[in-house]
């Protein structure tokens, strides 16, 4: 919504909104740099919603029983979707670039963008994360977005909520597909029709087995990337770095700034998509180089008494998985402290999450989890946090519950050592980062 709300304003519009982390008293500074480039503040109880509204837009995650929803109907305002509203300014640029997949979406993005950006494209971004390089950048107010005054477009597109059948991209970029919030089939589905509706072009990851079973459907031209297969983009001679990744393709070197074999995946899809829009291939390495992160992915918060503190994104098995993986190539005991983002995908793929840890996961090793992230609203609770520590348990993970962060933030500081990682990992909640930078503190 913060992306999509400053990229409005900086076309015209007059914006004002409300959330109910601001209401709580949450994330301050977000809120209060908002107030200062402009934007109006309410609280979410139908006051800021009069006559003088042209348009109510939503998230995904607000109820026709909020009041700011309520009001809009008794006032006959339009009421649009946060992804209504971005499909359709979207789908009015030339260029435009919609970035999705299962996991690894933001990642992409910010390196598509640092590309496009270094290329002189001067495109408009929309993410769903912070692009750590465009913090200060003129065009960038919040280092999730960015308006440029060409006819690019690049934007992380969902699935989630089935609204990615709203964007028509000129090149439509697949990373992989994986059990999130739907079934395998229902995904499958849905990244076909997407890929088709391209009318440039499709990057595929063609590591992933699902997509591979869809490449003989996809009727638009592909670009495919792969790590182990031969593909138009192959990398080879790939070593990690704890502060990044190299990796070798076609007699080229690629050096960036952030760990992991899942981002060397990354960057090909974010080469791939610049070779379709005509980037040079040295320009496009350039730029990629220039990319320096995405906050909460594998972000290093600080390190204190050679305890390191890392805050990470990783909510679903494949992206546990990823992290993990990466974590397990150096040296150190790992506390992971893990927030489910939500009781439905705890019903899900509650025993996949558990397999993910399973597999890196030591005797040595701590797994920690409070109860589900909750943003308000009705919700089936037949499956929580201490349901899916029980199966932990069973499987020989040395793993907790707490019904709190403070019980979570004691055990914590009990048993950290010299020489550990602790992990704060989780999704949507923008306060882990907040507990994290906490956990430094006290240690």
């Amino acid at each position: 919504m913060l992306p999509l709300a400053l990229i409005l304003q900086n076309m015209g519009g007059k914006i004002s909104g409300s959330d109910r982390a601001h209401d709580q008293g949450q994330s301050e500074d977000k809120f209060k740099k908002l107030k200062e480039l402009g934007i109006e503040l309410y609280p979410q109880d139908g006051s800021g919603v009069t006559q003088s509204v042209n348009r109510l837009i939503v998230s995904g995650a607000i109820e026709d029983t909020i009041p700011d929803v309520a009001a809009a109907k008794t006032l006959h305002i339009p009421i649009k979707t946060r992804a209504e509203v971005l499909a359709a300014l979207f789908n009015s640029y030339q260029t435009a670039l919609s970035i999705a997949g299962t996991s690894g979406k933001s990642t992409t993005t910010g390196m598509t963008a640092s590309i496009f950006v270094h290329a002189g494209k001067d495109p408009t971004v929309m993410n769903g994360a912070i692009i750590e390089n465009f913090r200060g950048a003129p065009a960038s107010p919040f280092p999730n977005m960015r308006t440029g005054q060409s006819d690019v477009f690049i934007t992380e597109t969902d699935e989630s909520d089935g609204s990615i059948a709203l964007y028509n991209p000129a090149i439509a970029v697949l990373n992989n597909i994986a059990l999130d919030h739907m079934s395998i089939d229902e995904l499958k589905d849905i990244f076909l029709k997407f890929c088709n509706r391209a009318t440039q072009g499709t990057v595929l990851n063609i590591d992933d087995n699902h997509i591979r079973t869809l490449l003989p459907q996809i009727k638009t031209r592909t670009y495919t990337y792969s790590l182990h297969r031969d593909a138009d983009l192959r990398a080879t001679h790939i070593k990690n770095r704890q502060d990044g990744v190299s990796f070798e393709f076609s007699g080229l070197s690629v050096n960036l700034n952030v760990p992991g074999e899942h981002n060397v995946s990354n960057a090909l899809a974010a080469l791939s998509a610049s070779i379709a829009c005509g980037i040079d291939l040295q320009t496009a390495i350039t730029g990629l180089e220039t990319f320096t992160g995405i906050a909460r992915r594998m972000q290093t918060i600080g390190m204190k008494n050679d305890i390191t503190i890392i805050d990470d994104f990783a909510h679903n098995p494949d992206k546990i998985a990823a992290s993990l993986k990466t974590l397990r190539e150096f040296d150190g005991r790992l506390i992971i402290m893990f927030q489910p983002h939500g009781f439905g995908p705890l019903r899900l793929m509650g025993k996949e999450i558990i397999d993910s840890f399973t597999k890196y996961l030591t005797a040595k090793d701590y797994l920690i989890m409070p109860e589900a992230y909750y943003a308000g609203g009705t919700v089936d609770r037949s499956v929580t946090a201490k349901d899916i520590i029980a199966s932990a348990k069973e499987k020989g993970l040395n793993a907790y519950w707490f019904e709190n962060r403070a019980g979570v933030k004691s055990h914590i500081i009990q048993n950290a050592q010299k020489g550990d990682r602790i992990v704060i990992m989780g999704a949507r909640d923008d306060t882990l980062t907040d507990f994290a930078k906490d956990i430094l503190a006290a240690i």
